[in-house]
């Protein structure tokens, strides 16, 4: 067999797993989690100062916040994952391909590179991230189709982490390394895509119904003769 097509010794699950030119992780997680958290923070910061020129509420201006952050999330992390196939084989420490093969040790699925998952990842990063900014400006000048927007893109995270976690139940749901990295990066990593947009929907739907309740409530059938 050619030598260049066998697996290094790698720390996902299934031990098998086929990962030709495998390249260990460079950075440590605590590394890898103090950038992201410190570009999170950055961006929710100049979102919330930027947000106070417009006059919002406080919610509103949280909102903002919360649509820049995972927009963004969903264009660039989740795009790198979509658009590079083989980040796994990756020797120079860039982060995002860092943040992958950490992030696989609670679902290998990522490095095996599974159709559903890329599928997902490809709809969320493509549609729901630019979709997210769109919602950011929406918000910030009043447009009338803000809350049908959050409300739509709300469905979309929802549906996905949906397909998400109910495709590796079906398959088995053991594609995390140990417990540590499943409750860490599979379950408490995309925890805030189930809370967040659920509350968003709700919030939403009810603007959505307060602003036909009074058009339908002045709705009377035709007197007949």
């Amino acid at each position: 067999m050619d030598p260049s097509l066998v697996s290094k010794v790698h720390p996902y699950v299934p031990l098998d797993l086929h990962l030709p030119d495998y390249s260990p992780c460079l950075l440590s997680m605590s590394n890898i989690l103090v950038v992201f958290a410190f570009s999170s923070l950055l961006i929710v910061s100049l979102i919330w100062v930027f947000s106070g020129g417009f006059k919002k509420s406080k919610v509103d201006r949280v909102l903002m916040c919360w649509w820049a952050f995972t927009g963004l999330t969903h264009m660039i992390l989740e795009g790198y994952f979509v658009f590079s196939p083989e980040f796994f084989k990756d020797k120079s420490g860039f982060y995002l391909a860092e943040v992958w093969k950490e992030y696989s040790k609670g679902d290998s699925r990522y490095a095996g590179r599974d159709a559903g998952v890329v599928t997902v990842e490809g709809i969320t990063a493509v549609l729901e991230g630019p979709a997210s900014l769109l919602a950011v400006y929406a918000i910030a000048t009043g447009k009338s189709y803000s809350y049908i927007l959050q409300f739509a893109i709300s469905l979309g995270q929802l549906y996905g982490t949906a397909v998400y976690y109910i495709t590796a139940i079906l398959e088995g749901d053991n594609f995390s390394s140990n417990t540590f990295y499943y409750y860490a990066y599979y379950i408490g990593a995309n925890a805030s895509w189930i809370v967040i947009p659920s509350i968003v929907a709700v919030r939403c739907w009810k603007k959505i119904c307060a602003a036909f309740r009074p058009q339908g409530g002045q709705t009377k059938r035709p007197k007949t003769h």
